[in-house]
């Protein structure tokens, strides 16, 4: 998903580790789709890894929490709490950095089904839908417009997941970017952070148990997500004597590991807990976990060992295209399994070549296309 640049220039500090876990986020995500397409009776050292892996789904609300703070961290750093420049000129930053490389993946999305509408009109080839697959090339005209006018999570089910499933959430990401300067932040001014967030468990919890589920899957219940974040960019950065103790005071890497914990219960499908608990206790443990980490760079200090993962080079590179990635990895991992099924490979070699052949393709051609689509717009758009 797209995220804001991670540069802070208070005090000379540069958050790298921010940008390493947007990358890490972005690859759990991948593979947490590839082990959809597992099949067949595998062995142990290759359904183990599928324990972890299975929690990749928690990918999309750290990504939230990422924008949250990134963007709270300007207005944080100025005297008078309020976005840098004019409202309209956020909106143009923001549209600069979302939209252009979404519409290319959209576009993408609509050339690959044209051409297997081609294909079965002309040929003897025969799309199949299979479960779990994440592109679909059977959508209809009223799909693709909700989705350029990145409303679709508001339609019901099979419209808010059509086309590319992974589509949802950047629609949901580009709503809260409307609710951060017009809600959220004059909330924050004048009532302070109870408010925020109550208001943002009310929104997001009021479509999940009124109205009858119907609007359930706006998952609205992100914005909490995203205020996590800006919580955390405001005790990291503030100079608020109540932010600062707190700051200062609370055990955040212990805390991080509680609420991942409680996560962890939370998803456990014996204790039937509604899924949303799930992801606030993430989004939680994240906001901790980025307090943790920045107090430690502010102090001059190295993270972890376990942490210094996050500043690696692999990741940090992985974090410059994790959008694109999110964008075009449906599509891409959903044509090679389609591929590979009509090698007629063992099932061990299939759960290999997911991996490898699927997961490799996905990011070579998600470099390509932020190289095209995406880089040239993130670097006019801070």
């Amino acid at each position: 998903m797209n995220q804001p640049s991670t540069e802070i220039k208070t005090s000379k500090i540069h958050l790298s580790y921010l940008d390493g876990l947007r990358g890490f986020s972005s690859l759990f995500v991948l593979l947490f789709h590839l082990i959809q397409h597992q099949e067949g009776n595998l062995p142990v050292w290759i359904t183990l890894p599928h324990k972890l892996l299975r929690y990749g789904f928690l990918g999309v609300p750290v990504f939230i929490v990422l924008s949250g703070y990134c963007l709270m961290l300007p207005v944080v750093r100025s005297q008078k709490g309020y976005i840098t420049g004019t409202l309209l000129n956020y909106f143009k930053r923001r549209s600069r950095r979302i939209i252009p490389t979404y519409y290319a993946a959209v576009i993408f999305c609509l050339l690959l089904a044209l051409i297997i509408y081609g294909l079965e009109k002309f040929t003897n080839f025969q799309w199949h839908e299979l479960p779990w697959d994440w592109f679909s090339p059977k959508f209809s005209l009223i799909d693709v417009i909700l989705h350029f006018l990145l409303i679709h999570n508001l339609a019901l089910r099979p419209q808010a997941f059509s086309i590319n499933i992974p589509f949802w959430s950047v629609a949901v990401e580009w709503e809260i970017y409307f609710l951060f300067p017009l809600l959220l932040l004059p909330l924050w001014r004048f009532w302070g952070w109870w408010l925020v967030l109550s208001i943002a468990f009310l929104i997001g919890l009021a479509p999940i148990y009124l109205f009858n589920g119907v609007m359930k899957h706006s998952s609205f219940i992100f914005l909490v997500s995203f205020a996590l974040g800006m919580l955390a960019a405001d005790i990291g950065f503030s100079r608020k004597p109540h932010l600062l103790w707190m700051k200062r005071s609370y055990p955040w890497a212990l805390l991080t590991a509680i609420f991942t914990a409680l996560c962890l219960l939370a998803e456990w499908q014996q204790l039937k807990i509604d899924a949303w608990v799930c992801l606030i206790f993430a989004s939680t443990a994240t906001s901790c976990l980025m307090i943790y980490c920045t107090n430690l760079v502010s102090e001059g200090k190295r993270l972890p060992i376990m942490l210094k993962l996050f500043e690696s080079p692999i990741l940090l590179n992985l974090g410059a295209f994790s959008y694109s990635l999110y964008l075009t990895h449906g599509p891409v991992t959903t044509l090679v399994r389609h591929f590979l099924l009509n090698l007629q490979l063992t099932p061990i070699m299939f759960a290999v070549s997911i991996y490898l052949v699927s997961g490799g393709v996905a990011l070579m051609f998600a470099y390509l296309f932020y190289i095209i689509f995406e880089k040239p717009f993130s670097s006019i758009s801070r």
